[in-house]
Parts: structure tokens; C-alpha cells; sequence
């Protein structure tokens, strides 16, 4: 008998930095219900989906910058869409950036949470690849201060049970890594749910802004694949505080083909039934770890 999943990826448009909290949701809300409208039973949205993509800025003012942050999920604001959840019988994913008390501390991640059809959060993800740079540099036409105003992630790759399949989470800059899909893959993730927020021009390297949505695919399809998973890719895109963001959201099979492509840089839902009976053809053949892998020959990686 097959296992099967009705996915959606939810993309999201701008966000400017002028817009409410309480729009931003109303936003997600109403793709939350276009997905159920298909029959998803689970959802993903973009990383960083509350708010407009913030690193961009040099920001000094403490306080301005703590509003960019969630210090509890759900929060009152957030509640409406955990609610809608339940009424609708849905799970999600959601990327947010966390403000966390921990050992008296104050510590910020970019983080990601998965929720069930009974608004549980039933698993967490913080960002271990920060891209960017941590000090204002006055060349660039934009910044990227991840490095500024994120910690490196704490919590590893988890894997997490959402109901009978296995769900692990990566955020942006973890795409790009293989190391990143293989710790998901070890851990025996079935499905990768991965938000980003990717600019189509890096000022480091512009003669690569033609590759921007190759490079992403190219990075999802190959995750997917050596690693026999579905992958979920849901991007913030268009023209986002004057600065474009790739679009190209996607669904992708465990045998590295996309089933399922935005056609916009606009909010937009887009949806395919996952069969987990096609992990097998990958993960018991091709890229069968225990039968085919060689882990004393990789140990320079981790050294």
C-alpha cells in the first residue's frame, strides 16, 4: 500500500518593511487556504515569513531591531494562523526569526518550526549556514548581517514525526551544503521542508546572477536525490525593498525531479501528492547508505 502525502508549497511575494504583522498573516492565512482548497495536508512556507528580509540593513537601534524577532511561537500575533490550522485540519512549516532567553542570555536564530494538524509544534530547526558577513560594509549595495544577527543553529538536523512520515527542516544557505541534506538523510528524514530568501544578486559575485535559479535548483534536486527525499522549497520573491528575490519554489522528488514549479514572483501555491514508496527506489538501490556508503574514507570533511 502506497504512502502517500498531499503537499503544498506556499510562496510568498515582497514584504516591505512598512507591513504589519497582522497583513503579513492575513497573507499566509489565505494561501493556508488555498492549500487545503487542493487537499494538502501540509504546508510550507518561506524562511523569515513575518517580516521583510531585515538583514538587508545596518540596523543600531536595539528595540527596532528585537520588532523583527518572535520571542515565543505561536505568539498573539502568530496565534491566527495556528488556529486556522486546526480549523482547517492542516499542518505547516514556518520560518521566523527567534529571539530566545536561554541561561540569561538573549540569543537570536533564524529559525523554523513544524506544525501539526492540532496546532503542536511538533519540531524546531535554527539556521546552521549564516551566509553574509557580521559588520557593516559601506560597498555593498545591500548587506547580508546573518552573521550579525543570527547564532550559528544549536540544535543539529533532527528528523521529526509528523503523523506516519519523517520530516527534517533546513533554512536558505543549508541547500547549498551537501553535508546539510546527508545529516537529514542519516538521520532518516523522508521529506525536507526548507524556506529561503535568496537575492538574484550577490554584489560579491554579479557575473553569477544569471545562475541564481539554476544554482537553486541544482542544489535542491541534488539533496533530494543523493538522499532518496522529497524536498519542499518555499522562496520569498520579487522585488522586495528594491532588491529582486528568486522565485522558484518547488516540490521536488526523492529521484531529483521537480514535480511541482512557481510561475510568478507573487504570492502563489502550488501543490503535488508526494509518494513515499518512491524514497525506496533511491534509498534500497542507488544510494543505499549502509550497503554502499564509506565512511572511513570521508573523515577528512569533519576534520
Amino acid at each position: 500500500m502506497s504512502r502517500k502525502l498531499n503537499l503544498a508549497v506556499a510562496q510568498l511575494g515582497p514584504i516591505h518593511r512598512s507591513e504589519s504583522r497582522s497583513a503579513i498573516l492575513g497573507r499566509l492565512m489565505e494561501m493556508m487556504r488555498e492549500a487545503k482548497g487542493r487537499g494538502a495536508e501540509l504546508v510550507v512556507f518561506p524562511e523569515a515569513a513575518l517580516t521583510s528580509f531585515f538583514p538587508r540593513w545596518f540596523i543600531e537601534d536595539e528595540a527596532e531591531l528585537d520588532s523583527y524577532y518572535e520571542t515565543a511561537m505561536p505568539n498573539p500575533s502568530v496565534q491566527p494562523l495556528f488556529d486556522l490550522a486546526v480549523q482547517l485540519g492542516i499542518g505547516f512549516h514556518l520560518g521566523y526569526a527567534e529571539l530566545a532567553w536561554e541561561n540569561g542570555r538573549k540569543r537570536r536564530f533564524n529559525t523554523a518550526v513544524l506544525v501539526d494538524r492540532n496546532g503542536r509544534v511538533v519540531g524546531k530547526y535554527r539556521k546552521i549556514h549564516l551566509p553574509g558577513h557580521a559588520d557593516y560594509e559601506a560597498d555593498r549595495p545591500f548587506q547580508n548581517l546573518e552573521k550579525r544577527y543570527f547564532e550559528v543553529g544549536d540544535l543539529g538536523f533532527p528528523v521529526y514525526s509528523y503523523e506516519e512520515w519523517q520530516v527534517g527542516m533546513c533554512i536558505c544557505n543549508d541547500r547549498r551544503w551537501p553535508e546539510a541534506w546527508r545529516m537529514l538523510g542519516l538521520n532518516g528524514a523522508e521529506l525536507v521542508c526548507l524556506g529561503y530568501n535568496t537575492p538574484v544578486t550577490d554584489p560579491r559575485t554579479p557575473q553569477h546572477s544569471h545562475l541564481t535559479s539554476f544554482h537553486h535548483l541544482l542544489s535542491v534536486q541534488a539533496g533530494a536525490y543523493q538522499n532518496g527525499v522529497w524536498a519542499a522549497a518555499a522562496g520569498k520573491a520579487g522585488v522586495e525593498e528594491g532588491w529582486p528575490l528568486v522565485g522558484h519554489s518547488c516540490i521536488v522528488a526523492p529521484s531529483g525531479e521537480v514535480v511541482a514549479l512557481t510561475s510568478s514572483v507573487e504570492d502563489e501555491v502550488i501543490s503535488a501528492v508526494c509518494n513515499f514508496e518512491r524514497n525506496r527506489e533511491i534509498r534500497e538501490h542507488i544510494f543505499n547508505f549502509e550497503k554502499h556508503r564509506q565512511p572511513h574514507t570521508y573523515r577528512k570533511i569533519a576534520e
